[in-house]
């Protein structure tokens, strides 16, 4: 390991990253420095202006990818080489806000009907039940799960914040299935060796099949559950506050997107037009049929 490889590592553990953030950080920053060929202490703002052109226009990469690795980058050059020119030199990208993508209560059914995996049956439902985060399932345990007050415990969020979401009734008897099956000691879903937790890529390639299962075109993932959560709750009547503490989102403004998708708040505003006396069959445009 170089010199600022563990620079680098020790100041992210200072700050109190997380070991995902801290191998995502430093993995960045080995691959500036491998596509220049050269240290990165001894790059500057016109070779970060460089590569993150090329992660957009030669390897086309998501925006949010691209904001995650001038993040890495700004980490390196203004905390562990203690620069001031990153802010000045490299522009943030805007921020392009998406409206979160939601299956319909009758969808969700359908989902968890088609899934036929034990495992993967309690995993989407877990999902679903308590809006989870991917990886905030993936590391629980099976003491995590708390029947005696019906809740589940994460002990480490986004952020290494803790908290505590409501354990379904519904979702218990689908865990108590699934653990008199696979009987899971420390890991509530374990990988492919059972000291280990399930990884992403498999909770990936279980939504995939699913999904073309059912003919559905619309995305699946773990997040899309999540959103459905969010948006199946305000649906109900649930405040925003209470939806924002289950969700573990440190701001109310993030929450608040979900009222642009609820189905009950859009219905319940009639559109102008209906009030306007408008004849609905008339003579079409250029011809002289009647609808």
């Amino acid at each position: 390991m170089t010199h600022l490889r563990q620079r680098m590592q020790e100041d992210l553990r200072l700050r109190n990253f997380s070991a995902r953030t801290i191998r995502h950080y430093t993995h960045t920053v080995a691959e500036f420095a491998k596509h220049f060929h050269k240290s990165p202490d001894q790059l500057g703002p016109e070779h970060v202006r460089t590569f993150l052109l090329h992660l957009l226009n030669e390897r086309k990469l998501t925006w949010g990818t691209i904001q995650g690795a001038r993040s890495a980058l700004k980490f390196f050059y203004t905390r562990t080489l203690k620069q001031t020119w990153f802010d000045q030199e490299i522009i943030k990208p805007k921020v392009r806000r998406k409206l979160p993508t939601v299956w319909s209560r009758e969808e969700v059914c359908a989902l968890l009907d088609a899934t036929t995996n034990t495992k993967h049956r309690a995993l989407l439902a877990l999902y679903y039940s308590a809006g989870l985060r991917c990886q905030e399932a993936l590391d629980l345990k099976v003491s995590d799960i708390d029947s005696k007050r019906m809740i589940i415990n994460i002990r480490e969020g986004k952020g290494k914040f803790p908290r505590q979401v409501m354990l379904s009734p519904k979702l218990l008897e689908l865990l108590r299935l699934y653990w008199r099956w696979r009987k899971p000691k420390d890991w509530l879903f374990p990988g492919r060796w059972p000291d280990q937790p399930m990884v992403a890529s498999g909770v990936r390639i279980a939504c995939a099949e699913v999904r073309k299962q059912l003919g559905i075109s619309k995305p699946l993932s773990p997040h899309v559950l999540r959103h459905s959560f969010a948006s199946h709750l305000l649906d109900a009547g649930t405040d925003l506050r209470s939806i924002q503490l289950l969700l573990g989102h440190r701001d109310l403004e993030t929450t608040s997107r979900y009222l642009h998708v609820s189905e009950a708040r859009l219905h319940a505003t009639a559109s102008p037009l209906d009030d306007l006396p408008i004849q609905i069959s008339r003579t079409a445009h250029g011809g002289k049929r009647t609808a």
